[in-house]
């Protein structure tokens, strides 16, 4: 029983989602429908983009290049200038959740090896914001982006010049919370940074299949042929990436597709919701986003609007806020929980501060 409650703790999103696909399987009977309700393409390009990932990980390319740009800044501002940058840049092409994965442990190690944890929080706090807000110029950056933009019919030049401005302004937003870290020279010693190797041959072909993703993300190659290309390389290449796909995010989507999908057959529940929804949609999913996170959110209101630019603007302006507005958030509020001396509360608070102080700056910017 312990197990199970364990694994609901650390699972929410998906136990939440289980639980709300068999109840409206109650009240819409299983059939052949339910197959309809799943959007395949969707499901293939996370698993192919997880899987690729993962591959360029193992052959140590993030790695070696945070390595070699750290030993290249001089004061507290550049590194974090630095850090701040490889995770907003960084999640638009490997997504929020792999940035903070990546970089947040690197950033507590080399605070930690510089005899510096004086800004660890509110370093911290700025990269997982970067990556939420990174994540949101491309359609790969994030899952709720790859979704809402299969499903809207949208060129990748519409999708860019959409959220271009928000991005935009985002990293400005950035650079200048950047400006409150001192500009002081590093604390300690660097000279026990790691040296980054990278396996050249396997990044050649890594890199292939990143492009075969990018591909298919365009409409130029079948999603069917680029997940079959992608797992018969990677069992070839090295089977255990296969195990490090994200699979229980795949299952949340399945669910969540059911949900919605039943519910969509409801009538009552459909007219409502699409009354709620409708002419409010970035106000809607930024509020909804607050409350389930923004993946769930756009899953759900996806199906009682057409007006997917407006869902795109605000599921991505929604990643700010809460804790859980974003789960990717919760990933690097878990690496700081690890370091010894941590004050979460102090973490809970800073986090909260500048997550709202960039959401309420981007919404006035959406209303302008």
């Amino acid at each position: 029983m312990s197990k199970i409650l364990s694994f609901i703790k650390n699972e929410i999103v998906f136990s939440i989602a289980m639980v709300l696909a068999i109840i409206s399987s109650f009240i819409v009977p299983p059939s052949k429908a339910y197959i309809e309700y799943i959007d395949f393409r969707t499901l293939a390009l996370l698993l192919g983009l997880m899987l690729v990932v993962q591959g360029l990980k193992s052959c140590g390319l993030f790695d070696s290049l945070v390595a070699t740009l750290v030993k290249k800044v001089s004061s507290k501002r550049s590194l974090a200038l630095m850090l701040v940058s490889l995770c907003f840049f960084g999640s638009m092409l490997i997504t929020n959740d792999v940035a903070l994965i990546t970089f947040v442990p690197f950033t507590i190690m080399v605070l930690a090896l510089c005899d510096d944890s004086k800004y660890s929080i509110y370093l911290i706090v700025l990269e997982t914001v970067a990556a939420n807000l990174g994540s949101m110029f491309t359609p790969i950056g994030n899952p709720q982006n790859l979704y809402l933009y299969s499903i809207s019919g949208m060129s990748m030049g519409e999708f860019l010049k959409l959220m271009f401005p928000y991005t935009a302004l985002s990293f400005v937003l950035l650079v200048i919370a950047i400006y409150f870290v001192d500009n002081e020279p590093f604390g300690g010693s660097r000279s026990h940074f790691p040296e980054g190797n990278i396996s050249k041959a396997p990044l050649v072909i890594y890199i292939a299949l990143f492009l075969l993703c990018i591909l298919t993300v365009l409409y130029v190659v079948d999603y069917r042929i680029m997940l079959a290309v992608v797992i018969v390389t990677i069992f070839i290449m090295n089977k255990q990436l296969l195990l490090k796909a994200d699979y229980i995010l795949l299952l949340t989507f399945i669910a969540f597709f059911v949900f919605i999908g039943n519910m969509k057959n409801i009538q009552v529940i459909s007219d409502f919701l699409g009354s709620v929804v409708n002419n409010r949609e970035v106000y809607v999913s930024v509020a909804a986003s607050q409350l389930v996170s923004n993946v769930p959110a756009a899953m759900l209101l996806s199906g009682f609007t057409t007006n997917y630019q407006r869902l795109i603007i605000g599921t991505n302006i929604g990643g700010l806020g809460t804790i859980i507005a974003s789960m990717a958030s919760l990933i690097s509020y878990k690496f700081y929980c690890k370091i010894s001396g941590s004050n979460q509360k102090m973490y809970m608070m800073k986090f909260t501060v500048v997550n709202l102080l960039f959401l309420a700056i981007l919404l006035c910017f959406y209303m302008i």
